[in-house]
């Protein structure tokens, strides 16, 4: 199925099915994938050390979605993804600020911590982008409980810039909300 314009926001999104963690992450990111795409929003994610967030990316064009991918040098994207835009940035840094430029709102999959180190280096690469995290199996609770007691005290309004969802709908709303209350 071929892409639509996108009508949305672009969300630059994590995620990884590599390592320990949530054995439903790869059924996470085909939901989230096909529920952005339906609503309209185009996706920027990365594909870095051989992590390639397949499942999301697939869902998302097959519900007629728009993905963007920024990856390192060593990413050859399977033929699943022929057609997918590919922009192919060496430096770690360089790729976290273009993904932070060109998103709205990031957004925070379950999945390993070289996902929660990209997204780490993407919000400090200077944008300040509002982020959502999918808490399932509370898998960002050690960040909530570090936003809670650290970012309190150093980001004016952290509250609303970090944001944490149960489910995949609720994500939603939530990428709506602090959108909204970004303007």
């Amino acid at each position: 199925m071929s892409a639509v314009t996108p009508s949305g926001p672009t969300i630059g999104i994590f995620a990884s099915d590599r390592g320990p963690g949530d054995p439903e992450r790869a059924s996470l990111m085909s939901e989230a994938g096909r529920l952005f795409a339906r609503r309209g929003a185009r996706l920027a994610c990365l594909a870095e050390e051989g992590v390639i967030p397949v499942p999301l990316i697939t869902a998302a064009r097959a519900a007629g979605g728009a993905v963007d991918v920024l990856a390192d040098a060593s990413i050859v994207l399977p033929p699943a993804l022929k057609g997918v835009p590919i922009t192919v940035l060496p430096e770690r840094a360089e790729r976290h600020a273009r993904l932070a430029e060109m998103s709205q709102v990031l957004v925070a999959l379950p999945g390993s911590l070289q996902s929660v180190s990209a997204l780490f280096g993407t919000w400090s690469a200077g944008q300040k982008r509002p982020v959502v995290m999918l808490n399932r199996h509370r898998a960002y609770e050690a960040v909530r409980g570090f936003a809670a007691d650290v970012l309190a005290h150093a980001v004016p309004g952290y509250d609303r810039k970090m944001q944490f969802a149960e489910t995949v709908d609720e994500l939603w709303n939530k990428v709506n909300w602090v959108i909204q209350h970004e303007r």
